[in-house]
């Protein structure tokens, strides 16, 4: 099984990028074989994951994911091929739509037919990475470089995966992508609702089985009930983001972090196999912080076992 964990960390520290190495190096000592980071309005994630594929030779390492408002694709190629050939391989580019009051609150843009502009964002993109060129005119987007994209040592061509759940972006998704970053997914909702869609497009376009990396938070714990509560307050920033709400209300539950796994070691080993039963090829991990340092340690040990 192949097994992740997505990094992060919010306490007080003297350097946000030592801080995540030391926690990727934990990881893989662990037995863990992928590291991800998100994008947020600080660092920059593409970076990150470089240099902890860097700093971790075989770690395979990815952004889960890169908003594609406010980025032009020219521009997330050449992060993209040069982490690759940094990392030797092992890079992964997750995109995303975003989120509507981040993208016309921070960058001033209208979140206008937001699967329309992934669709072109996604067609230049697909050229760049794998022709090393594009002369792509669309509506939103015109990406036509006079000077060479191509990065030496950008090999195999970077896997572009893309964090969409509605119908209408899984279908742009399994067209032009190597697979889908869903989170807040629940295994009834990842089996019904998002693996069928997305092999579907991929089978009519002609494309490979999709990847399904499945993003689900949890924690091992000996305090479920403290840490359940936490993950409720933490995860609350989801609650108001319309294609969270969506998958969030199709597993039955009202809040994100219901949709967390918390709970003891054969807990957590019994949520990992539900996510793949449910068609899931790679799970990921994510707030694993939740019940604090000890307990993302044993996290990752189990984790790692697993994996």
């Amino acid at each position: 099984m192949t097994i992740g964990v997505s990094l992060n960390t919010t306490t007080g520290v003297a350097n946000y990028v030592d801080a995540v190495v030391e926690q990727a190096r934990a990881a893989a000592a662990a037995g863990i074989r992928s590291a991800w980071v998100g994008q947020r309005l600080d660092y920059d994630a593409a970076t990150l994951a470089t240099v902890l594929g860097r700093e971790l030779p075989g770690l395979h390492v990815g952004t889960s994911a890169i908003p594609v408002f406010g980025r032009h694709p020219v521009l997330v190629s050449s992060q993209a091929q040069t982490a690759q050939a940094a990392t030797h391989g092992h890079f992964h580019l997750g995109l995303a739509l975003g989120a509507r009051f981040i993208v016309e609150k921070t960058f001033g843009l209208p979140f206008e037919r937001p699967v329309a502009l992934l669709r072109e964002f996604l067609t230049s993109l697909r050229a760049l990475l794998d022709t090393g060129t594009a002369d792509f005119h669309g509506d939103r987007l015109t990406v036509a470089p006079i000077l060479p994209v191509t990065v030496p040592g950008a090999q195999p061509t970077v896997p572009v995966l893309v964090a969409a759940m509605g119908p209408k972006a899984l279908r742009v998704t399994g067209e032009l992508a190597d697979g889908t970053l869903p989170y807040l997914a629940s295994p009834r909702v990842l089996g019904e609702n998002i693996v069928p869609a997305i092999a579907q497009a991929a089978e009519e376009a002609g494309r490979p089985a999709p990847r399904i990396v499945a993003f689900v938070a949890g924690t091992v714990t000996a305090n479920a009930g403290e840490v359940r509560e936490k993950a409720l307050r933490d995860m609350a920033f989801y609650d108001q983001i319309p294609s969270y709400q969506r998958v969030v209300s199709l597993a039955g539950a009202q809040h994100a972090g219901e949709l967390a796994v918390i709970g003891d070691e054969s807990a957590i080993a019994a949520g990992v196999r539900s996510y793949f039963d449910a068609g899931a090829t790679e799970v990921v991990f994510t707030q694993t912080d939740l019940g604090g340092p000890e307990d993302q340690a044993r996290t990752f040990e189990v984790l790692g076992g697993l994996a």
